[in-house]
C-alpha cells in the first residue's frame, strides 16, 4: 500500500492492553483520530496470564476511563479483568485492529509516522507505544533449554498432573506455579538463585509457601541454579554439589523484558547496560524521536517491578495533555 492511501490519524497506539486503552480514552475524549493496533487479542498479556491468577491491586487501582470495576472478592482474578476491559472496550466502541502486529515505525518527510503493520501502512502525527514487557522471556541460556518439557510461561495446573515439575524463580508467578501444580498432583521442586522467597511474592501467598516447604510437600534448592536439562533429567548446582534429578517438565518463570530490538529499530535510544530504560520524559513520557511516546510498564526497561497498571494509567493524561499543548 502507498503512503497516499493509508489511512491517517492523529494518533496510533501500539498495544491494545489496559495502559494502550487508556490512551485511547484520552484521545478519544480529546476529540482527535486514533487507531489502537494490537498483535494478539485485547488485552493480550492478560489473557496469557496463569487461569487462576489473582492480581495483588485492588480492583480500583486497575480502573481506567472513570468506569467502576466491580468485583466481590478482595482481590480481582484474571477473569474478571479481562471481562471488566473488554466492556471498556466495547461501551466506548474504541478504534481497535487486533491480531496486527505493528512491525516498522518511521518519519516521513512531513514529519508524520508512517507505522506499517503485518496487514496495512498507516499515518499518523503522533504514535504512542504501549506494548509492555510480556512477549520475550528471559533466558537461562543452558543446554536443554529449546527441549519442549522446558515452558517460559504457565498456564493451567492440571496439565502436569502426576509429573515431576521443576519450577525455577521466587517471584509471584514462580511461586503459584509451584502451589497451584503441588495442588494438582505434581511432585514440585523450586529451584531459587537467592538465599529466600522473593519479598515481593503476594502477602497472603507467603505462608501457603513456606508452610509447604516446611512441611516438605514441596523440595526448595536455595542459592542453586538449573544447569542443564535433558528429556528425562535436571542438573541443580547448589552450593557444594551438582544435583540430577528424574524430571519431566521445567517451568522456568524467570521474568520477560520489553521488545528492546523493536524500541531501538524504530529509532528509541536504549542503553546497553541494564536495566536498559528507554529514552524519555518522565513529565511527558516523549521518547528521543519527537511525537513518539511510551506508555506504561515498557518505560521502565529491565526493571519491570517498576510500573504497573496502578500506577501507569497516569501516564495516558501525561501523553495527551502534551499533545494537545503542542498543537494548541
Amino acid at each position: 500500500m502507498s503512503e497516499s492511501k493509508a489511512s491517517s490519524y492523529d494518533i496510533i497506539i501500539v498495544g491494545g492492553g489496559p495502559i494502550g486503552l487508556a490512551c485511547a480514552l484520552e484521545a478519544k475524549q480529546a476529540n482527535l483520530t486514533y487507531l489502537i493496533l494490537e498483535k494478539g487479542c485485547l488485552v493480550n498479556s492478560l489473557y496469557n496470564y496463569p487461569q487462576n491468577m489473582t492480581f495483588f491491586s485492588s480492583s480500583e487501582r486497575l480502573e481506567i476511563g472513570g468506569i467502576p470495576f466491580v468485583t466481590t472478592n478482595p482481590k480481582p482474578r484474571r477473569v474478571e479483568a479481562l471481562e471488566y476491559y473488554r466492556r471498556i472496550q466495547q461501551k466506548f466502541e474504541l478504534q481497535t485492529q487486533l491480531f496486527e502486529e505493528v512491525l516498522d515505525i518511521k518519519k516521513n518527510e512531513a514529519g508524520d509516522f508512517q507505522v506499517q503493520s503485518n496487514k496495512a501502512v498507516y499515518v499518523a502525527k503522533k504514535v504512542i507505544i504501549a506494548t509492555g514487557f510480556y512477549d520475550i522471556p528471559m533466558l537461562l541460556n543452558i543446554p536443554g533449554e529449546e527441549l519442549p518439557k522446558v515452558r517460559h510461561y504457565y498456564n493451567d495446573p492440571h496439565y502436569y498432573s502426576g509429573q515431576k515439575v521443576i519450577v525455577v524463580g521466587a517471584s509471584n508467578s514462580s511461586i503459584d506455579a509451584a502451589l497451584e501444580t503441588y495442588r494438582k498432583g505434581a511432585q514440585v521442586t523450586l529451584v531459587i538463585r537467592g538465599n529466600e522467597i522473593s519479598p515481593r511474592v503476594k502477602y497472603w501467598v507467603r505462608p501457603d509457601i513456606e508452610n509447604r516447604i516446611a512441611a516438605g510437600e514441596i523440595t526448595v534448592f536455595y542459592n542453586s541454579q538449573l544447569t542443564a536439562v535433558t528429556e528425562t533429567q535436571a542438573f541443580i548446582r547448589t552450593e557444594t554439589e551438582t544435583v540430577v534429578l528424574d524430571n519431566d517438565f521445567v517451568l522456568a518463570l524467570t521474568g520477560y523484558r520489553p521488545n528492546f530490538d523493536f524500541l531501538r529499530k524504530i529509532g528509541v535510544a536504549i542503553p546497553q547496560q541494564a536495566p536498559c530504560i528507554p529514552s524519555h520524559n518522565e513529565q511527558t513520557m516523549e521518547t528521543n524521536i519527537t511525537g513518539l511516546y511510551l506508555a506504561g510498564v515498557v518505560c521502565g526497561g529491565l526493571n519491570t517491578h517498576l510500573w504497573f497498571i496502578e500506577n501507569s494509567r497516569i501516564h495516558a493524561k501525561q501523553i495527551l495533555s502534551h499533545i494537545q499543548s503542542k498543537d494548541n
